[in-house]
Parts: C-alpha cells; structure tokens; sequence
C-alpha cells in the first residue's frame, strides 16, 4: 500500500525504475559502505542502494514512513532508521571517528537550501553527496561568474565542494509530479581547497551582505565591514557588483574585512 505524500513535508515520492537504477548507478555505492540517506520516503532509493550492499542510515522526518520503512523484511541489520529532522543532525556523530559519509537523498524542495548550508558545513566529515533537487537550484549551484543563476548558494557552495550537474528528471518520475524539474547533483567536498578561508564564519557573511541587495554595488553592500580603498587593495572593484566576482574574490574581501 503506498503511503498519502503530505504537502507540509514537501513529499514527491520517486517511482520510475529507471531513473532509480540511474541514480543508484552514480552513487555506485561499494559493499559494506556507510551510506546516510536523507528524507527515504517510500524506499525507493533505500532498498536498491542495500541490495548493492551498503549498509544505511536512513533520516526521515515523516513518523509513517520512518515506522515502515523499518518493518521492512528487506531491512535486515544492513538499514538504521532514524526519525528526525535532518536540519538538526550532527552528522559528526553519526560518522563516529569512522571513515567519512555518504549522503544520498531527493532533498524537499521547500528546505533543500537550508539543508545544503547545513552539510557544507559539516563537509569535514562527509566524502561525496549525491543529491536530487529542483534543476534550478542545482543551476545555481553550479552557476559561474556574471549569469543570471549565480549568488551566494554559487559561492558558498564553491568553496567547500566540487560540484557536478549529473542528469535531469522530469516530473512523471515522481508521485504526485511536481510542477518543475529535478536533477541529480554531485558534491565532493574539497580535501584541498582552491582558495584558503581562514574564517568560514566571516566569509560566509561577507558574501551574505554582497549578495544581500544585487543592485547594490560592493561599496554599498559592503559598507560598515570593507572601505573602498580596502576593496581596491584586495584587487576587487568597489563599483563592482557581487554577481561579477569569483568565489576566490570573496574570500579576499572576506580575510580583509572588519568584523
């Protein structure tokens, strides 16, 4: 019996068996890997990923499904199930001084950004991620310098992992179909980063108030944390507008910045 999808858990439950063994297929998970699965759902993922062999920790918000998936024959000692709220979990100690993570999941739509900030920053105990997400966020994830996708989920993705647009899905892939498209993306975490961030708290707000008000010009957006004269030190245009500069910029800005 399938389960009712809930709009306030922006449920969309994939069902299409090939787009499954496509994903499965990316992941390519190795026998005995840990694996963390975020949001299961009906187990559309779960069960293919344990008949490779991996052994998963699942994280679902949703208690029907949660209790289901665990009754599940197919689980065996091979499936933890965990109810919760993936926004709130310290991926640190599920890794336990273990190797570190895998993540899979079909991330809601209505929280996929707060869910990404909340891994990039655990990124130092995560090895890759293999996401589906609205194909617009992935575009801007993935967006570079001066097009109309690039902003701060651009930047900050950027400095803390390798990102790669794998494929698309439509919407008949998934019950009910949403309005808009998905993609897979792939995330690695940079082991050695391409531009150093001594202050991730910093940069992080640096690129906030840039991209706070597109409009506004460094200068302006800046103000209070960055003179002109200091921007023009760092090798960055005060007249300039965020979109325009590469992440490597802001973190100039951000190691010369007061705050």
């Amino acid at each position: 019996m399938s389960h009712a999808p809930r709009k306030r858990f922006g449920q969309h439950f994939l069902h299409d068996a090939a787009v499954i063994e496509r994903i499965v297929a990316a992941v390519n998970p190795v026998p005995g890997e840990r694996l963390v699965e975020i949001g299961p759902g009906e187990g559309a993922l779960t069960l293919p990923l344990l008949r490779r062999g991996a052994r998963l920790t699942v994280i679902e918000l949703d208690r029907d499904l949660a209790a289901r998936l665990a009754a599940r024959p197919e689980a065996g000692d091979s499936l933890t199930v965990i109810q919760g709220d993936a926004l709130r979990m310290d991926l640190a100690a599920l890794a336990d001084d273990g190797p570190p993570l895998r993540l899979v999941g079909n991330l809601p739509y209505n929280i996929s950004t707060p869910l990404l900030f909340r891994f990039i920053r655990q990124a130092a105990v995560i090895e890759d991620m293999h996401f589906m997400l609205q194909r617009e966020v992935v575009e801007r994830m993935t967006a570079g310098p001066g097009s109309k996708t690039y902003g701060r989920l651009s930047v900050m993705i950027a400095v803390a992992c390798r990102v790669e647009a794998l494929f698309d899905i439509g919407p008949g892939a998934f019950r009910p179909p949403p309005k808009v498209w998905s993609s897979i993306v792939r995330l690695a975490p940079w082991r050695d980063p391409p531009f150093p961030v001594a202050d991730p708290q910093r940069f992080a707000e640096v690129v906030r108030r840039a991209f706070g008000q597109r409009r506004k010009t460094l200068r302006n957006a800046l103000a209070g944390v960055l003179d002109a004269d200091t921007i023009r030190a760092v090798g960055c245009d005060p007249g300039a507008r965020a979109e325009t500069l590469a992440p490597g910029d802001f973190a100039r800005l951000a190691a010369a910045a007061s705050l």
